[in-house]
């Protein structure tokens, strides 16, 4: 069975300073073609409702590939669903599910909405502990056909919960994956991630990508940096989970409480205006 691109997002070890990072840290992002609105969710609904279904779709299962320790499950909305006050909840749960001991939300915009270039882009308040993995990311809309990770993956952000204060970037292709995909990482200066909401984003074109993070840009990739093909020429679909364990943030341990969030306040696209 195939295993998940989440399975390759995440490799244990120490994080490498990107040598393709072309930009002093803070630098802001840089003008381009203007960019219009094409797609957002605001998240707006009574508290308990489920995600629009017409937006967001759900990834049902564990482990994948990764050895994750939650059960990510379908239109449970102890798991996902509105807060009531504008934002999405993704909650991970310490209890016995289908064989697991933990449960959890993973929904996606596949078939649904997939842009190719632009910026994407979405506020977010992470949840923080040892052996949570909230993220933000990409994946090539023809994963199914071509494979992983000939697809392509753009991680606009994920985070290890024991590290509150830093976010990671990374880029998987071909020749570029797993422990070697094209990854920096961005240190929230005085404060972490759970404290409040951040922009994290990615401007998306066909001679680079950017990363920044409440503006302020840390990382740029551009084809000549990959030591393989660029594979990010074709459509991508949106996914946001918050994953519980596995090989890159551990397991949690004994200071690590739940039921754990990760908030969404939006997230939008946006595409060049003709």
């Amino acid at each position: 069975m195939k295993r998940d691109a989440a399975a390759r997002r995440g490799i244990p070890g120490p994080i490498p300073f990107a040598v393709v990072c072309l930009l002093v840290l803070g630098c802001r992002e840089s003008t381009g073609p203007k960019l219009s609105l094409v797609w957002s969710d605001e998240f707006t609904g009574p508290a308990g409702q489920l995600p629009d279904s017409t937006r967001w779709t759900y990834d049902v299962g564990t482990d994948w590939g990764n050895a994750q320790l939650e059960y990510d499950t379908d239109h449970r909305t102890q798991n996902v669903a509105l807060d009531g006050a504008g934002h999405l909840a993704i909650s991970a749960i310490q209890e016995p599910y289908l064989g697991r001991s933990y449960t959890s939300g993973r929904i996606n915009t596949r078939g649904l909405v997939q842009p190719a270039y632009g910026r994407m882009e979405a506020s977010i308040r992470l949840p923080s502990g040892q052996g949570l993995w909230p993220a933000f990311w990409l994946l090539g809309a023809d994963y199914g056909t071509a494979g992983w990770p000939q697809c392509g993956e753009i991680d606009v952000m994920e985070n290890i919960g024991s590290q509150p204060s830093l976010v990671l970037g990374s880029l998987h292709g071909p020749g570029y994956s797993g422990a070697n995909a094209m990854r920096h990482s961005y240190e929230l200066p005085g404060g972490q991630f759970d404290a409040g909401f951040h922009v994290f984003a990615v401007r998306w074109a066909a001679d680079r990508i950017e990363w920044s993070v409440d503006g302020l840009v840390y990382q740029r990739i551009t084809p000549g940096d990959v030591p393989g093909p660029w594979v990010f020429d074709h459509p991508f679909f949106i996914i946001l989970d918050l994953a519980v364990g596995g090989t890159f943030p551990g397991a949690p341990g004994s200071l690590t409480t739940f039921p754990q969030t990760m908030l969404v306040d939006w997230v939008r696209v946006y595409q060049e205006t003709p």
